[in-house]
């Protein structure tokens, strides 16, 4: 089945979509979760034992990561599991991993992402 972009709202610039993206990923919580997820379905009991992280923070973290795509659910009876929707998620995390055993000492320093300058 091939999927159909959506069409940006008129304001919405390429650029400005693509830069959303990575603030989806910006956030150690949400990165760990699809590590997590990359090895298989959790449900929420489960992600909040394995990050250490409230239920209610977990929750707005997952709430964010199926709105952008990034994870699609199934329900179960009363538990829902959460997986990674797309397998280019897991690509982009293996790149990134990639990446970051090149440069993840620069990365680390850069000042500039974390406010400082």
């Amino acid at each position: 089945m091939t999927m159909q972009a959506t069409p940006l709202r008129p304001s919405t610039s390429a650029s400005g979509v693509t830069a959303k993206f990575f603030r989806g990923l910006g956030d150690p919580t949400r990165v760990r979760v699809l590590q997590l997820l990359s090895e298989g379905e959790l449900t929420v009991g489960e992600l909040v034992d394995l990050t250490g992280t409230l239920q209610g923070r977990l929750s707005s973290h997952l709430a964010c990561l199926r709105w952008c795509g990034f994870v699609a659910t199934r329900r179960e009876g009363r538990l829902v599991y959460y997986r990674i929707a797309d397998d280019r998620v897991l690509r982009l995390l293996a790149s990134a991993d990639q990446f970051i055993a090149e440069h993840g000492k620069s990365v680390d320093l850069c000042r500039v992402i974390d406010g400082e300058d």
